[in-house]
């Protein structure tokens, strides 16, 4: 009997979990609920966008819900990020987060977000159960933020973030991504801004992910020149508290009790804690960010299968996750979809 055997999840064993072979479980689940984004990040997509996933290929409303459940009650999932594309353009959002919430055991439930509309729909979500929110926003000025997203939509951001933060809605998470010769130079304000306004900020190196396979290491500001760009107005110290599985390292600001985080995904890699698993907006399974695989649970959950048979399917996927993205690999190859298809 070999060690995979013996390790190995046992059919419709709902205590299971998503285990995977290297003795990782999944808790964490990232949603995908469209591809679709209303911004032109540099990072992200070209300035023409990208052919958007046709609708009937697109999960429903119920069947997302259906997954989740499968995920909340069947396979360990306490947390679930709705992401995209920009979830905020999915109809049928507040509807999915009331009946995520409503699940039992209940997960925690969140967004990643541009923010724009939020200020439209931030109660409305906090009524329906949403308990955080991160709102991507890269420059407090307005034409850098322009330069970067090639939309002139700063104001709407900064009106969601208000809105989120109105509504209750805590911690309002704060993501920005610096590039080199735009941006970089922003740091120390950024971090003042959300600091005066009770925002978390966080830092991400930019990772390979663009749907033009334009990434470059050399050129990707990394948390070494974070930490560099900071130093001279603030004293960061490591916060005194167990990261456990969160992609970011968190920071005390002058002592605190503020923080700042930093997501150093390419240069120290946390692959080893990850208890991430991601399901896009097609129904596909993915086991980690970088995969180049994935598994279908659309075409079983539209070919009648049980909620054990899905859960089944489920588990094969995760036990065959790698022990690390490989970005450091000589033969890394970036995946086909960019991270609009994927989702965070």
């Amino acid at each position: 009997m070999t060690a995979d055997t013996v390790v190995q999840p046992r059919t419709g064993d709902a205590r299971a979990g998503l285990p995977d072979r290297h003795g990782r479980v999944a808790t964490d689940l990232r949603v995908s609920l469209t591809d679709r984004c209303n911004l032109r990040c540099q990072y992200c997509m070209p300035a023409e966008g990208l052919d958007w996933m046709p609708t009937e290929e697109t999960l429903t409303d119920d069947e997302v819900v259906r997954l989740v459940t499968i995920g909340v009650e069947r396979l360990g999932i306490t947390d679930v990020r709705f992401t995209g594309g920009e979830p905020l353009l999915r109809r049928g959002l507040t509807g999915i987060v009331a009946a995520t919430k409503a699940l039992s055991p209940s997960p925690t439930v969140s967004l990643t977000s541009n923010g724009l509309g939020l200020k439209h729909t931030a109660q409305a979500l906090a009524d329906a159960g949403l308990d955080r929110v991160n709102i991507s926003l890269d420059t407090i000025r307005p034409d850098t933020f322009e330069q970067i997203t090639r939309r002139n939509r700063h104001a709407d951001v900064v009106a969601g973030l208000e809105a989120a933060q109105a509504a209750g809605i805590a911690p309002v998470k704060v993501n920005a991504v610096l590039l080199r010769g735009i941006n970089d130079d922003q740091a120390p304000e950024l971090l003042a801004w959300c600091l005066e306004r009770g925002y978390r900020l966080r830092f991400i190196e930019q990772m390979p992910l663009d749907a033009q396979h334009g990434w470059d290491r050399g050129s990707m500001v990394t948390a070494d020149e974070i930490f560099e760009k900071l130093a001279p107005y603030v004293e960061l110290s490591p916060a005194d508290r167990d990261r456990g599985s969160a992609p970011a390292e968190e920071f005390l600001v002058d002592g605190g009790p503020a923080t700042v985080g930093i997501i150093a995904s390419v240069t120290r890699p946390f692959c080893g804690d990850c208890d991430r698993v991601r399901l896009t907006a097609d129904g596909q399974v993915r086991n980690c960010l970088f995969a180049r695989e994935e598994s279908d649970l659309r075409a079983a959950l539209r070919g009648g299968a049980s909620d054990d048979e899905i859960a089944d399917r489920w588990r094969a996927a995760m036990w065959s996750k790698l022990p690390g993205h490989g970005i450091d690999d000589v033969g890394f190859l970036q995946p086909s979809r960019p991270m609009s298809a994927i989702g965070g």
